[in-house]
């Protein structure tokens, strides 16, 4: 296990690049399985998730290569239908939450698919029931093995049919189209979720021959083909990492350019720290955060408490509410995050609190942050890592702390932020990593 010493009250100053998407690259990674052509994608993260991910296609069969830092190329010809069944399969797949989208791509190009429950982030329920649910109104027959916690989907031919999701899932919306991409009639999902991941997707299916209308909308018609051909697919930037960046840049009081955004799928993002106080100015495609000594947080017209809450897209990502809400540690004013989407998403704050934040924790969705206005400076403490966002949040707490930190279990931020500390040393931080 690793740890990160950190020595914090250091302003930051310069450049930061955000790498590929995480959240979309588990996606795309998965629907070269709907292929036996050559599938290439291009500014693919360096992070734990997505090499797990890869080396799990590796292990089925996909023949993987490597063609520069960033990008591989995927080729899903003969598949070793007995790895499904292995031992290591089942370890791996099971320690990865994305995992479970290579059901998706195999029940629609090879009528059977096997997944282990997945792993992830402990941040509360994360059911699956949109994803069976979606396959089995496609004529798929689920069987669930308790022996080995497995899910094995199965079809004599997955048809289309019109369907209403009854939550907006992303992986959940992600794993039925790329099913019903080669089902056969007219697939109609309302309710689908929206999120630019989703946008890629179904971009990047459409140019391997699928036919999907509505994409980034939250109604999908997906008309089936019969085969899929290869493409080339480049990676939007992270948007949680984007969020991170500019919640940083203000809690460190740091002046930052985050170079090529992709600000159009950036959706309120911006707009949401722009609510906490923050400056942010929009420079071509360059997010660019001044240093600021102070940032006030806005009031509502009536003078009620701003409220940050997390919803489906076009709504503000859960992904970034641990950032909003350490953000708000230091501005001025206050402001309550709400969590809805996830029950133990907020039971970091504790670790806060102990560096002398002034959190009141109302319920496991609600926190209310009463900001410091910089005039108290978090103190250095110790704490542990629970998921790869509260670490991220952790980790800005402790650049801006005065004197040392250490957060330990630091493999959860490797599995979404790559090279964290060497990219944030580079810009004037102190990082240190500690096997």
């Amino acid at each position: 296990m690793s740890s990160f010493e950190i020595y914090g009250g250091n302003r930051l100053k310069g450049e930061l690049v955000p790498k590929g998407a995480k959240n979309e690259a588990l996606q795309v990674l998965c629907a070269t399985l709907l292929t036996d052509e050559k599938v290439t994608i291009s500014n693919v993260p360096n992070i734990h998730d997505v090499n797990r991910l890869i080396d799990l296609l590796k292990g089925v069969g996909v023949d993987v290569q490597k063609l520069n830092e960033d990008t591989y190329s995927f080729q899903a010809g003969n598949l070793d239908f007995s790895y499904l069944q292995s031992k290591e399969f089942y370890q791996k797949a099971s320690a990865l939450r994305g995992s479970i989208m290579i059901l998706g791509p195999m029940l629609g190009r090879f009528k059977k698919g096997v997944a282990p429950a997945p792993g992830g982030d402990k941040i509360g329920r994360r059911r699956l029931d949109t994803h069976f649910i979606g396959l089995q109104k496609l004529g798929a027959k689920l069987t669930y093995s308790a022996q080995n916690a497995s899910y094995v989907v199965e079809t004599e031919q997955l048809k289309g049919t019109y369907m209403l999701l009854d939550e907006a899932s992303v992986t959940g919306t992600a794993n039925i189209v790329m099913a019903a991409v080669l089902a056969k009639g007219t697939t109609t999902i309302f309710n689908a979720a929206c999120e630019p991941y989703l946008y890629q997707l179904c971009t990047m299916l459409n140019s391997m021959g699928a036919k999907i209308s509505g994409v980034g909308s939250n109604l999908l018609t997906i008309e089936g083909v019969e085969k899929l051909h290869g493409c080339e697919h480049r990676l939007l930037p992270d948007m949680i990492e984007i969020g991170s960046f500019i919640g940083m840049a203000a809690l460190t009081q740091s002046e930052i350019n985050i170079k090529n955004v992709g600000y159009d799928y950036l959706g309120i993002i911006p707009d949401v720290f722009k609510r906490l106080g923050i400056k942010l100015e929009r420079h071509g495609d360059d997010i660019f955060i001044p240093e600021q000594q102070t940032y006030e947080v806005e009031s509502f017209m009536d003078g009620s408490i701003m409220t940050i809450a997390d919803a489906p897209w076009p709504g503000f990502t859960p992904d970034l509410i641990s950032i909003a809400l350490v953000t708000a540690i230091q501005a001025k004013g206050s402001v309550l995050i709400h969590q809805k989407m996830f029950e133990s998403r907020l039971f970091f704050v504790d670790k806060l609190i102990d560096m002398g934040a002034k959190i009141i924790l109302c319920d496991p969705h609600r926190a209310t942050v009463i900001g410091l206005n910089h005039e108290n400076t978090l103190r250095g403490t110790v704490m542990t890592s629970p998921d790869i966002r509260a670490g991220v949040a952790l980790l800005i707490a402790a650049l801006s702390a005065k004197g040392k930190s250490i957060i330990h279990n630091i493999e959860q931020i490797d599995r979404g932020y790559q090279d964290i500390d060497k990219r944030l040393n580079a810009i004037g931080a102190d990082i240190r990593r500690i096997d």
